[in-house]
């Protein structure tokens, strides 16, 4: 395995939260599921194209690029190790043999120079501890000309699901400025602002930052929804601290919140991303290893 300096989120994408989502994998895949098409195709990619999948998780998305690679491969990084057997075990059931999975760092991670072709990640890009390291990294994996695109979440309060979360849970929502929350999680690229000198630093140019709103399946039923997010992060917490009469207030509060959006489809609530596209530069760009 590659050098980690973003221990923090290694640790905690090795440890319970990497097994939770590795464990559940369908039922994360179906959450970001309406996100996929919009991005495969942002990304441009041609039956021989190198695809590099940052942050693949349970390798969803490298294992769809490597279809449309099918002349060429599709590799995911991604920090967590549960989470990439689980990739490894997919693609392996799919009998995909144009795609691999490594474990490491996209920070220091020590890409051959000019590797790739086309560069993409699903919400994965947000959790760096440095991100200016990790873009520049990133450009340097790419061929001149090479493609970037990326999904990323918007501002805390234009996503549905969280406000739901967080109101049947806590009885509130968190209030967040963008421009002060760049600490490495979900909402740390919540400012077009930042991506664009982020990526404008790090080499990148033909920008593009785009809006996306897509209906988000959390589960087949209400309990089922519950289940899933209470297996995750800060809702985990609330259910291991020995409080079981607390635990069980949360799982009723967020079932019955999340009653109200059931759908024939499963539970459904909306999300707000970005999508975002750049290029390498395709003369005179020098990226030192």
């Amino acid at each position: 395995m590659q050098p980690i300096v973003n221990v923090e989120q290694a640790e905690a994408w090795n440890g319970p939260e990497g097994r939770h989502w590795a464990d559940h994998a369908a039922q994360w895949d179906a959450v970001s599921a309406e996100l996929n098409e919009a991005l495969l195709t942002a990304a441009g990619i041609n039956p021989d194209d190198r695809v590099l999948d940052l942050g693949c998780g349970n390798g969803q998305t490298t294992r769809l690029a490597a279809r449309r690679a099918r002349d060429g491969s599709a590799t995911g990084v991604d920090l967590s190790g549960p989470m990439l057997q689980a990739a490894r075990t997919h693609a392996a059931g799919e009998g995909l043999t144009n795609v691999r999975f490594e474990q490491g760092d996209v920070q220091v991670y020590r890409f051959p120079p000019g590797e790739f072709d086309v560069a993409l990640s699903r919400g994965g890009l947000t959790f760096f501890a440095d991100p200016a390291a990790a873009f520049t990294n990133i450009a340097h994996a790419l061929r001149p000309g090479g493609r970037l695109a990326f999904t990323c979440a918007r501002a805390v309060g234009d996503q549905q699901w969280f406000t739901v979360f967080m109101t049947a849970l806590a009885g509130r929502v968190p209030r967040s400025d963008p421009r002060a929350t760049y600490e490495p999680g979900m909402f740390s690229l919540a400012d077009p602002q930042r991506i664009d000198e982020l990526l404008t630093a790090a080499g990148f140019r033909d920008i593009t930052i785009t809006g996306l709103d897509p209906a988000m399946t959390y589960g087949h039923d209400a309990a089922d929804a519950a289940q899933l997010v209470l297996g995750s992060g800060p809702a985990r917490a609330l259910l291991e601290n020995g409080d079981r009469k607390a635990a069980t207030r949360a799982r009723i509060a967020l079932t019955t919140a999340l009653g109200n959006y059931e759908q024939p489809d499963g539970v459904q609530l909306k999300g707000a991303f970005w999508l975002v596209t750049a290029a390498t530069e395709i003369q005179g760009q020098t990226i030192e290893a």
